[in-house]
């Protein structure tokens, strides 16, 4: 288990995308936010992620996974060892913290998710419907009198 296959792994769930941030840190994202962090140079953990408060007690209990620096709080755990997980157990992990990412977005936001793009017959976007007011209830502007 390495870089390239977390990398195959995480890129695969809806929408993520990925960028490399804070030197060389591999992110996945999904609307902007985390799931996902692949360290790409030698260090202390190799990959972070965010669990379930039940499951970050019962995993930074095991030998080789620590409470992920700065993102513990927030229930990320990090992965020191390739021997920590599974590779299906690791796989599984790492979809319910996309999935957990995805449930807390705005309502909005995780339906356009969901929502397949689509385009008119012309290629062009679908415009947005404006919303004008019945002639009854437009302002009209005051006319100033002359002044004399």
């Amino acid at each position: 288990m390495n870089a390239d296959w977390v990398r195959d792994l995480c890129l695969s769930f809806p929408h993520t995308t990925e960028s490399v941030q804070w030197g060389d840190n591999l992110v996945f994202k999904v609307a902007g936010k985390i799931h996902a962090i692949a360290i790409l140079h030698p260090a202390q953990i190799w990959l972070s992620f965010k669990v379930s408060p039940e499951k970050f007690a019962e995993l930074t209990e095991r030998t080789g996974i620590i409470p992920a620096p700065y993102l513990a709080r927030a229930k990320w755990i990090g992965i020191e060892t390739n021997d920590a997980l599974s590779l299906d157990e690791l796989a599984a992990l790492l979809r319910e913290s996309y999935d957990m990412v995805v449930a807390k977005l705005p309502k909005k936001r995780r339906e356009a998710l969901l929502k397949p793009a689509t385009r008119s017959s012309h290629g062009k976007k679908p415009q947005k419907k404006s919303h004008s007011r019945p002639a009854s209830q437009t302002h009209r502007r005051k006319r100033k009198k002359p002044s004399s």
